[in-house]
């Protein structure tokens, strides 16, 4: 049986890139239930779904690595990726209902704080030259999107995903595809808060501090790049822990 192609808008109702990749990602796992991707059967390329889909193949990569993630496919390098047996098992996920408050989006900064630090450090010793063309082709793309007037979230996980891939060792790039959205919180913050946090200031500082990232990376500098990891990070950590809410000396909480 054929299943139609979901029709995702596109021009200036286009949905966020965040939507697009979990729209994408929920299709794949539908056909996967279905059995239209068979157990063992290899998934269409990048190039395909992203033409399928009309999505950008970042997309595409994003949510098939949050497949990955959850146990539905598995990547065999150089060959391809293919749907995966059912093993019964729990695996680690955070979805969007475990990012309703504050608090949880510290707790994800703090794992990521210690998840990509070392990423940053295995990077520096471990990038290809592949790497280092993939991560500066989503600053680019970040810059672009900052200028358009864009948040620029679908390029930000972008480059952190492509930092965590240049460790070569899988395991980084799964578990930040765990984490899906709440690897980038800025869409999880109140009104007030994403507000401040899309204005041209804030994203031209991340872009400066994913620059400090990559320059350490590139001179092969693995203290450099853990620290200015870190301190990328730290930054975010403090930006949310400043917006939680101080209680009084009576148990309350100020308004």
């Amino acid at each position: 049986m054929v299943h139609p192609t979901p029709k995702l808008p596109r021009g200036p109702h286009r949905q966020r890139d965040g939507s697009l990749t979990l729209t994408l990602q929920a299709e794949l796992a539908v056909r996967i239930q279905r059995g239209t991707y068979a157990v063992g059967e290899r998934l269409p390329t990048e190039a395909a779904l992203g033409e399928e889909f009309a999505v950008s193949r970042t997309v595409v990569r994003e949510a098939v690595s949050r497949l990955q993630a959850e146990g539905r496919v598995v990547t065999r390098h150089g060959i391809g990726t293919f749907v995966a047996e059912p093993d019964g098992t729990t695996r680690f996920h955070v979805s969007a209902q475990d990012l309703a408050t504050l608090t949880d989006v510290i707790e994800v900064l703090e794992l990521r704080l210690a998840l990509e630090t070392e990423a940053a450090r295995l990077a520096a010793q471990r990038r290809k030259a592949a790497d280092l063309r993939t991560l500066r082709r989503a600053l680019r793309a970040f810059e672009s999107a900052v200028a358009a007037g864009h948040s620029a979230v679908e390029h930000d996980l972008a480059f952190h995903t492509a930092l965590a891939r240049a460790t070569h060792n899988r395991r980084f790039e799964s578990l930040l595809a765990a984490l899906g959205e709440g690897a980038i919180p800025r869409a999880r913050l109140h009104k007030g808060a994403v507000r401040s946090n899309m204005e041209p200031h804030y994203l031209a500082r991340i872009q400066a501090e994913h620059h400090a990232i990559l320059q350490a990376i590139e001179a092969q500098d693995a203290a450099a790049a853990a620290a200015a990891m870190r301190a990328h990070l730290d930054q975010s950590l403090a930006r949310r822990r400043a917006a939680v809410p101080q209680k009084t000396t009576s148990g309350g909480h100020r308004p």
